[in-house]
């Protein structure tokens, strides 16, 4: 009796999950034992339907480092020194998104086994950058757009030590795109002997300097000059690739050339983004410039309009000083009795031996 009415509840449920019809492509004349099917369908349904995992506890504590990362820097590198690689870039990256990236953060967390180098935007100068480049060694992809406190000898260093670099952001702002103009010479081959009969008889070891394995340029506002120049003297060189799913000139663009993807993006795609919105920090948007790339900035100005004001006053800052020297002795000598009776001794000498005329 019991069997029975079992089988009688399972054909009831099938019956009602039939009349649902999940499956609106399923024939009603089907027989009586495909009416699992509209089950097992709902099921690997469910199962496609994309969850929201909770974050793991790497990422939440990586958050409340990042939160409090103003508080910690004194003491970064003692604290990190035992962090696996991932969470010290992580580190940079929420650094970064905070305004917060300098050459001590960037020395204190750099490790030898990065690939990814994503200072954009940073106060990250020409020290900080060759110290990071003498250590990560086998980096792939770096990223120094709208750094302004770089400048070609950082630039140089981080070309002659990065062996493996094949994707190079730069330029951004007025100042990096001065300083990227001033480093094409670096990108473009140079040749220790030039005896041989042909291009072909020449060797790899031949070429020095050129960022032999650069392969990708991303540069947003490259001026019409240097364009020109990379593509007939660095022809292995493209400049801001499109992704394209035929690839480009046969090679297929990194996701980290293509110039809307964030380099670092991926670093901390699973850490809360409250963490570089924390109280009391606003995040500077980059508004879209619409200058010469020649144009100096505003504040470039300002200070060139300081020195030369500076430079116009001084002669009568000099003046004034002179005069207040001149009348502090004189108030000197009507206080002090002693310096008036030399002065007036002096006056009396002159006067008895007046000058040979």
């Amino acid at each position: 009796m019991e069997k029975g009415e079992a089988e009688e509840s399972i054909g009831s449920l099938n019956t009602y999950l039939h009349n649902l019809q999940l499956n609106p492509n399923s024939d009603k004349t089907k027989s009586t034992h495909k009416t699992h099917a509209p089950v097992l369908q709902s099921f690997e349904f469910s199962s496609l339907v994309k969850r929201e995992w909770p974050p793991s506890l790497v990422s939440l504590c990586i958050g409340v480092v990042g939160r409090h990362l103003e508080d910690i820097i004194d003491d970064l590198a003692e604290i990190a020194s035992t962090f696996p690689s991932d969470i010290k870039m992580a580190l940079v990256a929420i650094a970064r998104r905070r305004k917060l990236l300098n050459d001590d953060i960037i020395i204190a967390l750099a490790d030898n086994s990065w690939e990814i180098l994503d200072i954009s935007g940073s106060d990250v100068s020409d020290f900080g950058l060759c110290h990071v480049v003498k250590i990560s060694k086998n980096l792939r992809a770096v990223d120094i757009s709208r750094c302004s406190r770089l400048t070609s000898t950082g630039v140089s260093e981080l070309l002659q030590y990065s062996h493996s670099l094949q994707i190079l952001r730069w330029g951004g702002c007025p100042r990096s795109d001065i300083t990227a103009r001033r480093c094409l010479s670096l990108l473009k081959p140079n040749l220790n002997d030039v005896g041989g009969e042909s291009w072909e008889d020449l060797d790899t070891l031949e070429f020095t300097h050129g960022a032999q394995s650069l392969r990708w340029l991303v540069w947003p506002k490259i001026d019409k000059d240097s364009l020109e120049s990379l593509s007939i003297e660095c022809p292995r060189i493209i400049v801001n690739p499109k992704p394209s799913p035929l690839g480009f000139r046969g090679s297929e663009v990194p996701q980290e050339a293509i110039p809307q993807v964030v380099l670092d993006d991926p670093i901390v795609k699973d850490i809360d983004p409250k963490t570089w919105a924390v109280s009391g920090f606003i995040s500077k948007t980059t508004l879209p410039s619409t200058s010469s790339p020649n144009e100096l900035s505003i504040a470039e100005k300002f200070r060139l309009a300081f020195v030369e004001r500076d430079t116009r006053l001084a002669p009568k800052r000099a003046k004034n000083a002179r005069q207040h020297q001149r009348r502090a002795e004189r108030e000197w000598v009507m206080m002090d009795t002693r310096a008036k009776a030399l002065a007036l001794a002096s006056k009396a000498s002159k006067s008895l031996h007046p000058r040979n005329s």
